[in-house]
């Protein structure tokens, strides 16, 4: 973390909290600690790095896939985590407690809700009256122009970057963080995307390129930046 300037008091500080909230688990080795992570933090990272890196190409059907929801006033903080949740997804705000998708997402929207208790759910799908309205109802349920102009706003970042990259110009720690920043940049963008199918995207939709742009830089700092970490490793060990 000292390559990201990030001071020890202050990463001993999260561990301890990301350990209150279930994300490490952590073992005596004589007289050093030693942090793991858990279950859930490794499904968490295989479930992010998969949505990082995969693109969904499939043809829509037109159908919608619909979720109505009621959680009691006493559960504002499981409302809040469930509208993360169906967000995380790919699924949108139609009205406050009506949540579509053009992806068929049923079993993760159950297996993620099964946590709450207190939340009533009902899902099912539907075709609208043809394409304009399909249009107007993702125009309502997501703001894809923002989402086009932070897509578009990397790709003006990073693609004249390519080049330097691939001179081999950034190496060690350099690399690390340019590589970091690069995928934390992205996923700002990600995590706000549905993955609508081309049919519901603004003609000009920067999210292909984006998407592009970034697996070429990710690839191209790659070695680099895992020779850091592979040395900053055996310093350790």
């Amino acid at each position: 973390m000292g390559c990201f300037g990030v001071p020890e008091a202050t990463v001993r500080v999260v561990v301890t909290r990301l350990r209150k909230e279930g994300w490490l688990a952590s073992r005596r080795d004589g007289r050093e600690t030693t942090y793991l992570l858990t279950d859930a933090a490794g499904h968490m990272l295989e479930e992010g790095q998969e949505r990082v890196f995969r693109r969904s190409e499939q043809a829509w059907d037109g159908r919608w896939h619909l979720v109505i929801y009621s959680v009691p006033e006493t559960e504002r903080a499981v409302r809040e985590q469930l509208r993360k949740k169906l967000s995380w997804l790919g699924y949108g705000p139609l009205s406050p407690s009506v949540w579509l998708s053009p992806h068929d997402r049923v079993d993760e929207v159950k297996l993620a809700v099964a946590q709450w208790s207190s939340v009533r759910m009902d899902l099912f799908s539907a075709a609208s009256e043809g394409p304009q309205v399909d249009r107007a109802m993702a125009a309502r349920s997501w703001d894809l122009d923002e989402l086009n102009r932070d897509y578009a706003e990397l790709v003006a970042e990073f693609e004249p970057r390519l080049e330097h990259y691939s001179s081999g110009d950034l190496a060690g720690q350099d690399a690390l963080v340019e590589r970091t920043r690069l995928v934390g940049r992205y996923r700002e963008s990600l995590y706000r995307d549905p993955e609508l199918p081309v049919q519901l995207l603004p003609e000009d939709w920067a999210g292909w390129t984006a998407h592009k742009v970034f697996r070429q830089a990710h690839e191209l700092l790659r070695e680099p930046a895992e020779e850091c970490v592979a040395s900053l490793l055996s310093r350790t060990a």
